[in-house]
């Protein structure tokens, strides 16, 4: 019989003496003064914490041991406890402490066998979310499946222990998924879950998977660099930030091109230490920075990688603590952990002759990775790139649909002056992170590096007796590869082979990262060159509201 209806049943029928109900005696009336005890349970309750509250407030103020009880918190912890389990009744607190096992589970039969007494209550099963209403989710078609999902959800299998117990990430990711659905009762309806290759990023790229996001990627070009025309994959959901670009684009092919240089090269990790005493930090210090130990230095880290070699070592130091800030060529590799690796090869070797040095970490900021920071502006990231063009006035006229004047007065008025008056470190440039993270995106680069990465100065100056436009940027940390990471996923990948820069160079180690960074800093300069010519001739909100709004909301906003 139905457990459900059986207990319906239960609830019309009137209760017979020496019958169980939910494995207790049947409750007689309530009484009116039983009320009244409910209610003190209460206010006894509240009052405790109350009281326990305001004395471990005053102990944390008076620096007073919290794991010192006195009789009257002893009290009041006890009045707590015996209020919540008068309240709540002992079962509901049982149920808390002690959690089910699959074993209480019983079947029909042995319902069918005890007619005359009312078992105790099952576990509640998350109940499936109806079939129409998910939408990509695994199809539960065996019990095994299913046994699975009820494991989970019970808190007997780990949900990141499935792909390694199934063997198969498609399936782990499906069942995971339902098992999310079923045990939050919200749908995932929307977010794809078949069409992707879950083994490409098992301990790799992403964990506990349960589908992925679906970003468009747009094309920028023909992007005129150097004397080779690109096509630029960007992922973006802004509207008008493909096109704009576009129009950058054209303004400089139609110039005559855009041109780049690679000034520096080479990816950072600043471990810190600490000594006993300062003078322990600089003798580390006079150490490394000694050219007669760079040879010995630098053997040491070179061991740990076929493409990183050291270029050179900062320190600073802060008391006691010492921060070595490390700088290693990577070849096509962003190069993270190329350079984490030497890092901890020298921290090793160090420790012969310098036993009494800490290691706090094989990172400590100074790097500095993911984070706004002086040390990157100044001495660069990564790779650092200026790209430059001069347009011709025609172009500006016809296709920015601005002057060259204006646009050199509005650079100074609002990516320098006003970029200063906002305190910004590295921002300087209208809107550079925009197209490094659509491309950054596209081609499975860290989106989180965008933050130093974007760092940029825009310059503009009136060439040629004031005829002509010269357009800079400078991108001193532009932190990319093309092996490894994101970069060898299905989509990532297609988009890097349209840039020809597609996994390791083997001819010269290094040259698809470094193209790949004049790339972005070229798109940059593009994307520069539209939005300050949309400002400047007032287009930003109306371009804005036609790409981003329907004409409906256009109309709205022209007649307000």
């Amino acid at each position: 019989m139905d457990v459900r209806r059986r207990h319906a049943e239960l609830v019309e029928a009137p209760l017979k003496p020496n019958k169980l109900h939910h494995a207790g005696k049947v409750a007689p009336p309530v009484p009116a003064a039983f009320h009244l005890t409910n209610a003190s349970s209460v206010v006894v309750f509240f009052s405790a914490v109350y009281y326990l509250l305001s004395r471990w407030r005053e102990k944390i103020r008076t620096g007073a041991p919290l794991h010192f009880v006195a009789p009257s918190e002893m009290v009041a912890i006890a009045s707590l406890v015996g209020s919540f389990v008068w309240f709540f009744g002992f079962d509901f607190v049982q149920s808390l402490i002690l959690r089910p096992s699959l074993e209480t589970w019983t079947d029909d039969e042995t319902e069918k066998a005890e007619e005359d007494i009312v078992v105790p209550l099952k576990p509640k099963m998350v109940e499936p979310i109806p079939e129409e209403k998910v939408i990509g989710t695994v199809n539960i078609t065996s019990a095994e499946d299913e046994e699975i999902i009820n494991s989970v959800v019970a808190g007997i299998t780990p949900s990141y222990s499935l792909e390694s117990k199934l063997g198969d990430c498609r399936r782990a990711a499906g069942i995971r998924r339902e098992t999310l659905q079923r045990a939050t009762g919200r749908s995932l309806e929307g977010l794809p879950l078949d069409g992707f290759d879950y083994q490409s990023i098992l301990g790799q790229c992403c964990e506990m998977p349960v589908g992925y996001v679906q970003i468009p990627v747009g094309i920028v070009g023909p992007l005129k660099l150097d004397g080779v025309e690109y096509t630029v994959p960007m992922a973006t959901t802004e509207g008008t930030l493909v096109a704009s670009t576009n129009r950058g684009c054209k303004a400089i092919a139609m110039s005559g091109g855009a041109t780049s240089v690679i000034l520096r090269d080479g990816m950072t990790r600043a471990p810190v230490v600490r000594f006993g005493t300062v003078t322990r930090a600089a003798d580390l210090k006079f150490f490394l920075e000694s050219p007669a130990n760079f040879d010995a230095i630098s053997a040491v880290f070179n061991s740990s990688s076929r493409f990183g070699r050291l270029q050179d070592i900062k320190c600073a130091i802060a008391g006691k603590n010492l921060y070595m800030r490390f700088s290693c060529s990577t070849g096509d590799a962003m190069g993270m952990n190329m350079v984490s690796k030497g890092v901890q090869n020298v921290l090793d070797f160090l420790h012969k002759d310098f036993p009494d040095m800490e290691v706090m970490g094989i990172s400590g900021n100074f790097c500095s990775d993911k984070k706004p920071a002086a040390v990157n502006w100044i001495e660069g990231r990564g790779k650092s790139v200026v790209c430059e063009a001069i347009l011709k006035g025609d172009v500006v006229r016809k296709i920015l649909k601005t002057s060259v004047e204006v646009l050199v007065e509005l650079n100074v008025l609002k990516n320098l002056t006003g970029s200063a008056m906002a305190g910004a470190l590295g921002g300087f440039n209208a809107h550079a992170s925009n197209i490094l993270t659509a491309i950054y995106i596209a081609t499975g680069q860290d989106p989180a590096q965008n933050v130093e990465s974007s760092h940029c100065l825009t310059m503009m100056e009136a060439v040629n007796e004031g005829q002509d436009l010269h357009v800079s940027v400078s991108m001193p940390c532009i932190e990319v590869g093309t092996v490894g990471g994101g970069t060898q996923l299905a989509s990532q990948s297609a988009c890097l082979n349209l840039l020809g820069v597609k996994g390791a160079n083997k001819k010269t180690p290094g040259d698809n990262s470094r193209q790949l960074a004049r790339i972005v800093a070229g798109s940059v300069l593009a994307g520069e060159i539209s939005l300050m010519s949309a400002l400047a001739a007032g287009h930003l909100v109306k371009s804005h509201m036609k790409y981003n709004r329907s004409s409906k909301d256009v109309l709205k906003v022209a007649s307000s």
